[in-house]
């Protein structure tokens, strides 16, 4: 072999260790993705179970959508030049390649779930989960008792909450008020629509302090307890509907929410 021959081989040799370093470098840089996907994916699993979604099959997330290219090593330019680095080029682009696609598929199935979760908790949001006031239930939701004024059977569409007069209202979830003004048998009243079908009434107020189209939040002091109205003392009689139709406010009521 000539000299120029062996200089040749020499660069040869140097390209072949340099690329076999670059190489190394690179799976290595695979390896710290994959764990990260692997990370990324089992917080996905979580959220997806927390948003009531189905867990993404695990064989699918494996190679991603559509799966990895079929062409081999030999396709490499380099394979004439040195098979085995084309062996181990082909290896690393076939990692990259699936990591690619199950990243893909990381970001749609995180976002599915975020905007599911999103929607949760803006039902939760909505949902009258609190008792409005402080004090002790005198009388529970009923489709008849005996009423203590018109002295006949009639249905108690609500919860009543005897209560210390000027003890705050508070709104049982966040919405809009609708309404805050004198009504018929709930003297100074005020409700509130809070979305998904969810409206609440809060009745025989001794001062409004909201005012229609008004938003408000769970917590929010939106009224005092009084007896206007048709009431026999100080109370709070509390309702809340469902697409318009009366509902124990109880059922909704979570222990030890807080406003």
């Amino acid at each position: 072999m000539d000299s120029a021959a062996r200089l040749e081989a020499r660069r040869v040799a140097r390209e072949n260790e340099a690329l076999t370093e670059q190489l190394v470098t690179i799976q290595d840089r695979v390896n710290t993705l994959e764990g990260s996907l692997g990370t990324i994916s089992a917080m996905d699993s979580r959220l997806r179970l927390l948003a009531g979604l189905d867990s993404i099959d695990p064989e699918l997330l494996q190679v991603g959508v559509g799966g990895p290219s079929t062409s081999g090593p030999e396709s490499n330019p380099l394979w004439a030049v040195d098979s085995t680095l084309s062996k181990e080029a082909f290896v690393v682009g076939y990692d990259l390649n699936v990591l690619e696609r199950r990243a893909s598929l990381l970001r749609i199935s995180l976002g599915e779930a975020t905007d599911s979760l999103m929607a949760h908790v803006e039902l939760l949001e909505s949902m009258p989960s609190i008792l409005p006031t402080s004090g002790i239930i005198s009388s529970q939701f009923s489709k008849s008792r005996y009423h203590p004024i018109h002295q006949v059977p009639l249905p108690h569409e609500g919860v009543d909450i005897a209560a210390v007069s000027g003890t705050p209202i508070m709104a049982a979830a966040k919405g809009v008020i609708t309404r805050s003004q004198w009504e018929s048998g709930y003297g100074q009243m005020v409700e509130i629509d809070h979305g998904y079908g969810f409206t609440t009434r809060y009745g025989h107020a001794s001062k409004l302090l909201v005012r229609v189209g008004q938003q408000v939040r769970r917590g929010d002091v939106i009224a005092l307890v009084g007896n206007t109205g048709i009431a026999t003392s100080s109370h709070l009689h509390y309702e809340v509907r469902v697409q318009s139709k009366p509902r124990n406010p109880l059922n909704y009521v979570i222990a030890g929410a807080i406003p």
